[in-house]
């Protein structure tokens, strides 16, 4: 009897090493989803609207925006944002405006402009299947409208504690038009690969907030009065210039032509001023500094705001101290209580968060409202 047993026992456990085997053989050791998955029937925008209680949010936006038909006819590549991308973002606006006494905000009332900007973050021109990412350095990409630039890189997540050993998935990149991985806002995908008539969709993981880490900064952020330097026209001068000279590169008036992708550089030598004649006196009470691409460190740190009518007497209207960009590009706007006309202004730098280099993208002085 017991010599059935054993027997009866390895019989069992053959079998299942054999079932074990087959069914690794079968799948290879791994399971790929996206090879076996059917193309969907129709164009994008229709596979939104297939899947309900998923993309809601998403259509509402693609919808108020004019996007609809890009998503039917044109060849482009989705990166799906989910509803609970949509309900973070929103609490989080929200959670901040009741802070203020504010109304809520919905998908139907928020600001145009910068929902057109975040929608088209995740339309991307042309067919973009996972294939197409495995570079080393990923891909970078355009957004649809305004040629935004995205980035996105396939890889392997993980799986059991084992990094690479899980389904591959594509890490998603608002680059903020900066060429430093470090100041980019990146999120990964769930699934990927689903094929339309018109282009591919891969579907973000629903822990992303919509619109990257902007959405609420950017539905928060009061825009500057028009900028003085270019309605009343004048001189502009500073005590120091670039090391290249006034016709280089990265030279002095850089930081007022109104392109935050060129700044000014030079060596700081204990103290900086950038002044600014008016053709006019005029009531500036905000003045606006955008830093610039790169090496945080070069940041102005401190600094005074002055104004003067003869360029020999000034009046400090604002000081700064232990200031801190948390970003590139990033539009600081800064305030003061002056009701004064003054036909020179100017800003003196004292300090730098590090260092001896100074850069700035961007200086303006701006009109009371």
């Amino acid at each position: 009897m017991k010599k059935l047993i054993k027997y009866m026992g390895a019989i069992t456990m053959l079998l299942s090493l054999t079932l074990m085997y087959s069914a690794c053989k079968k799948n290879g050791g791994y399971y790929d989803a996206s090879e076996e998955a059917t193309p969907f029937a129709g164009n994008t925008y229709e596979y939104l609207k297939s899947k309900p209680g998923i993309y809601d949010s998403l259509i509402v936006a693609i919808d108020r925006m004019g996007l609809k038909q890009t998503l039917m006819d044109s060849s482009v590549t989705l990166f799906a944002v989910t509803n609970p991308s949509f309900q973070l973002a929103l609490r989080n606006l929200n959670t901040l405006r009741r802070q203020s006494d504010k109304d809520p905000l919905f998908l139907s009332n928020i600001d145009g402009i910068q929902l057109d900007t975040m929608v088209s973050y995740y339309i991307i021109r042309g067919k973009k299947p996972t294939d197409s990412l495995k570079l080393q350095d990923g891909l970078n990409l355009a957004s649809v409208k305004i040629g935004y630039p995205m980035h996105a890189k396939s890889t392997k997540g993980s799986a059991s504690g084992e990094v690479g050993a899980g389904p591959e998935v594509i890490e998603f990149s608002n680059t903020k038009k900066s060429k430093f991985i470090r100041n980019w806002a990146t999120s990964t995908t769930a699934s990927n690969n689903i094929k339309t008539k018109n282009g591919i969709v891969h579907v973000i993981s629903p822990d992303h907030i919509f619109g990257f880490d902007g959405f609420v900064t950017r539905l928060t952020f009061v825009p500057p009065p028009p900028n003085l330097m270019v309605t009343v026209g004048g001189t502009f001068s500073a005590n120091r210039e670039n090391g290249g000279g006034p016709t280089s590169g990265e030279n002095s008036k850089k930081v007022i032509d109104g392109d935050d992708h060129t700044k000014f550089l030079c060596d700081l030598q204990g103290f900086l001023t950038m002044q600014f004649k008016l053709k006019t006196p005029e009531v500036s009470s905000v003045y606006t500094l955008i830093s610039a691409n790169d090496a945080q460190e070069r940041d102005p740190k401190a600094w005074t705001y002055e104004a003067s009518n003869d360029g020999l007497n000034w009046t400090e209207l604002h000081r700064v101290n232990n200031f801190f960009f948390e970003e590139r590009y990033q539009q600081k706007v800064f305030r003061c209580t002056n009701t004064v006309a003054y036909q020179y202004y100017r800003i003196n730098i004292t300090e730098l968060r590090s260092g001896g280099t100074f850069q700035l993208a961007e200086w303006t002085i701006n009109k009371t409202k």
